[in-house]
């Protein structure tokens, strides 16, 4: 295992704690150093069941999609709906969900398989059998993130 060196400047002219890492490569304990530094505090999600607030955690979210107007979120195999807007969860959710069109967000860690359809789009099956199309728009970055 390879000694991580780790220096903490203190100063008067910043408020706003941050922080930068020098490497070589994008490793995955740099992405996992990165998610934790990011994270303000442990992270949950309150969502309505049955006009009964329920809370989860990112860990648990499979998938949050824009329908009818209303924002759905996918748990195991539950559908909750949220009254916040797509954009706020992105804001609260980090580096383990990723935005594939306009409507959705994915947590890249249920992703079971991604496949080619009709019309040259890809669908992304998740591992609780969600299905989404991943847009044109947001094909390039995924393709990154894979390593493709």
């Amino acid at each position: 295992m390879k000694c991580v060196k780790v220096e903490i400047k203190l100063t008067e002219h910043e408020h706003d704690p941050y922080a930068v890492i020098y490497a070589g490569e994008i490793t995955p304990a740099i992405r996992n150093a990165v998610i934790l530094l990011e994270q303000e505090s442990p992270n949950v999600i309150s969502v309505v069941d049955n006009e009964r607030i329920i809370v989860l955690h990112p860990e648990e979210i499979t998938m949050i999609r824009v329908e009818n107007e209303k924002t759905a979120v996918y748990a195991k195999a539950k559908r909750y709906e949220s009254g916040k807007r797509l954009y706020e969860f992105e804001e609260i959710l980090g580096n383990s969900f990723m935005k594939i069109s306009k409507s959705t967000v994915v947590n890249l860690k249920h992703i079971e398989y991604v496949e080619p359809t009709l019309g040259g789009l890809m669908l992304l099956v998740l591992k609780n059998g969600c299905k989404d199309h991943i847009s044109r728009k947001y094909w390039p970055a995924f393709k990154k993130h894979l390593g493709l």
